[in-house]
């Protein structure tokens, strides 16, 4: 099978087009034809070697998040069969090889693609998804909140943005102005391009990292931050308790119930991944290049059966 390998960590040109054997699924497992794979922040900074300790020396198939058909199921598999079409984000912390043709993993860590999308907006959902789902139910979020969502148009927090407006919540998102037109399309309450103190909010859904924001969070309200949440305890916690908020640090963990979840939302037209642009599988540097830049709105997809992207 095709794959993107790396056999050394360093920059995006570590990223090579190889030849691998197929995997073959485990009990419990499934192989999964792999239609479209996402990309993350997060696959930059484990292929960088920020982290190598981690990770093992490798090499590896960087990627978690996949969509694609199910090929075979290992034993005791009763949940997907052969041809069910599936997406997820498969055994993330640990290195789960989302940039190949093919990859095994746990029927527990997947769940059906939802109908109103294809394998191309369904690989961009996974991991961006459920970091926005599980952060926002650490929070707390309720309906009738008024909450926050700092850098809203990126691949996490224009889908917190939409999570939150299904919720019931008010949202008030911020971006830079180039961005407040998509906001207002997902449905913001209000879009601005810098936090600033006035009316209180009950969370601020942090993807930045900006511990100003803790001004705007009401006496018992909640700052959630994504970035650099597996550091775990730093400063912002001490300020905080100081003012009697409570800081969230969310790190996403596979769901399959969490799909099923992001999946209906889909299939009521709540939610939908923002993919800013789909690359074939061969340019995943680029890819990297682009996501290490700060590529802007929403998701990049590597596509690696084309002809299978429209189901």
């Amino acid at each position: 099978m095709r794959a993107i390998v790396a056999h050394r960590y360093g920059g995006p040109e570590v990223l090579e087009l190889t030849t691998l054997p197929r995997p073959a699924p485990g009990p419990g497992e499934v192989l999964v034809r792999v239609v479209a794979a996402g990309t993350n922040p997060v696959d930059a900074h484990a292929r960088s070697g920020a982290v190598p300790g981690w990770f093992g020396p490798g090499p590896h198939v960087w990627g978690w998040d996949v969509s694609g058909v199910v090929e075979a199921v290992g034993p005791g598999v009763t949940a997907f069969g052969p041809g069910e079409a599936v997406f997820g984000m498969p055994r993330f912390p640990g290195v789960a090889g989302g940039y190949a043709e093919y990859l095994s993993a746990p029927v527990g860590e997947l769940a059906a693609v939802p109908d109103g999308v294809d394998h191309v907006g369904a690989a961009a959902l996974p991991l961006a998804g459920l970091t926005a789902l599980q952060t926002w139910e650490r929070a707390g979020l309720a309906e009738g909140q008024r909450v926050l969502v700092h850098g809203a148009a990126g691949g996490v927090g224009h889908l917190a943005v939409r999570i939150a407006k299904a919720r019931g919540a008010r949202v008030v998102a911020s971006a830079r102005p180039k961005h407040h037109d998509f906001l207002h399309r997902l449905g913001a309450d209000d879009v601005v391009s810098v936090p600033e103190s006035g009316e209180p909010v009950d969370v601020v859904f942090d993807c930045v990292g900006d511990d100003r924001l803790l001004s705007v969070v009401r006496p018992g309200g909640v700052i959630a931050v994504v970035p650099g949440a597996a550091r775990g305890a730093m400063a912002l916690e001490a300020t905080a308790g100081q003012v009697g908020v409570r800081v969230v640090r969310h790190v996403v963990h596979p769901d399959g119930r969490g799909l099923a979840q992001l999946a209906a939302l889909v299939d009521a037209g709540r939610l939908a991944a923002e993919v800013s642009r789909a690359l074939p599988l061969a340019e995943a540097a680029e890819a990297h290049r682009l996501l290490e830049a700060g590529h802007g709105r929403g998701k990049l997809v590597l596509v690696v059966d084309p002809e299978g992207v429209g189901r």
